[in-house]
């Protein structure tokens, strides 16, 4: 029988999607599921943007330059300076999501066996970015107890070897909402910098930070020019998670030429999506002043309630609309899937993402899960008490 790839078995599960079936199956027993484990926010996406592909008179759909279109990627530039990142347009690629971007990173910077330090617990998908790029992931363990701030530059200065091509990190943080302080980016560009390294910011929550503290981009006034790369994406910043538009951002020229080449090899991003993406760019500011009070307020809340339950720990976010909790419960993931399985309170449960595969350490995590709160007020609300309600029950089994 002919035998699948090495690499095909290490990929790992989505943490986040391998619970799907027991979620489908709890619905057709017409129990009504509160989707606590993605992070798909309810939020409308910009009017402007759907209009522009409604009102579009294209009659040949063809296909886009391969680094996108020189419209939004000039629009893109535009953006980015208003936020104090001064790139230019040929310094952009657009990519098929922030997923393509990290894969054409990852690609631009490493070899197989090369190693990349992040810290731990980082977005579960890096995990199969990694091992498809053949790339060795080094964690460096951040802990609830700080709220998962940046570990000692100290510790991850032990893990640098003459394989390590990169520190990679998610400013503000999924799973955690952790937002990274000037302080904190300092260090890390200091470090990078003295062992000429990249460094690699996931940054495509940038528009979602909470009380009064302002994100810091690498690529503003760190003197990161030749070691920055940022990702970023459409998807969470418009709520235009479907139209599968990100990009990848660095001033280095050489990071850019060879990115090319990845995005060549797959010929060109989604050009309707472009379109939206474009469009979106003319968002008003306004939009994202309701969304941020909306989310601040669901976090509020959302840590409130959780902290009526006796025995978690909350770590508290800066930022995204993410949160990691661990629970009184001896592993998150059987509890997770025993709640789709075997739990309703008055035919409704939750569905959680158990935080283990948020990490590359095994043994981590294996009490934690991870919240995404997407869900209105009064939905968080009922979802946290069937949670208490389960973490009870479950703990008398």
């Amino acid at each position: 029988m002919p035998k699948i790839s090495h690499k095909g078995k290490k990929m790992p599960e989505s943490p986040i999607r391998k619970l799907v079936p027991f979620a489908e199956s709890a619905k057709k027993r017409g129990v009504n599921v509160f989707h606590l484990n993605i992070g798909q926010p309810d939020i409308k996406t910009p009017d402007i943007a759907l209009e522009a592909i409604k009102n579009n008179t294209i009659e040949v759909l063809a296909y886009s330059r391969s680094e996108g279109s020189d419209e939004y990627r000039q629009k893109l530039a535009n953006y980015y300076q208003q936020h104090d990142i001064n790139v230019a347009a040929n310094e952009i690629i657009i990519t098929t999501g922030g997923s393509e971007a990290l894969l054409f990173a990852m690609g631009s910077v490493c070899d197989p066996g090369d190693e990349i330090i992040i810290p731990e617990p980082f977005y579960a998908n890096y995990n199969g970015f990694s091992t498809a790029s053949g790339v060795q992931i080094v964690p460096v363990i951040s802990k609830i107890e700080d709220n998962f701030a940046l570990p000692p530059i100290e510790e991850f200065e032990k893990l640098i070897s003459s394989n390590t091509k990169a520190i990679l990190i998610c400013n503000p943080g999924n799973p955690t909402g952790y937002l990274y302080s000037k302080e904190e980016i300092q260090k890390l560009a200091e470090i990078v910098k003295q062992y000429d390294l990249f460094l690699i910011a996931d940054e495509v929550y940038r528009e979602f930070v909470y009380d009064n503290v302002q994100h810091q981009s690498v690529l503003s006034n760190f003197g990161l020019e030749e070691n920055a790369i940022i990702i970023d994406s459409v998807s969470k910043r418009y709520s235009m998670c479907g139209a599968r538009i990100g990009c990848l951002v660095s001033k280095n020229k050489d990071v850019i030429s060879t990115a090319l080449k990845f995005a060549q090899a797959r010929l060109s991003p989604p050009t309707f999506a472009q379109i939206a993406s474009e469009a979106a760019l003319e968002t008003p500011q306004s939009y994202f002043d309701e969304v941020t009070v909306e989310y601040k307020a669901r976090r509020d809340l959302l840590i409130s309630e959780l902290g009526t339950i006796e025995g978690i720990k909350v770590a508290s976010p800066k930022g995204a609309f993410y949160c990691v909790v661990e629970l009184p419960v001896d592993n998150a993931d059987k509890f997770a899937q025993w709640l789709l399985e075997d739990f309703n309170v008055n035919n409704e449960t939750v569905m959680v993402a158990p935080a283990a595969g948020f990490y590359s350490s095994k043994g981590f995590g294996t009490k934690q899960i991870r919240i995404a709160y997407v869900l209105k007020k009064e939905d968080l609300i009922a979802a946290v008490k069937i949670l208490k309600a389960g973490i009870t029950e479950y703990n008398k089994h």
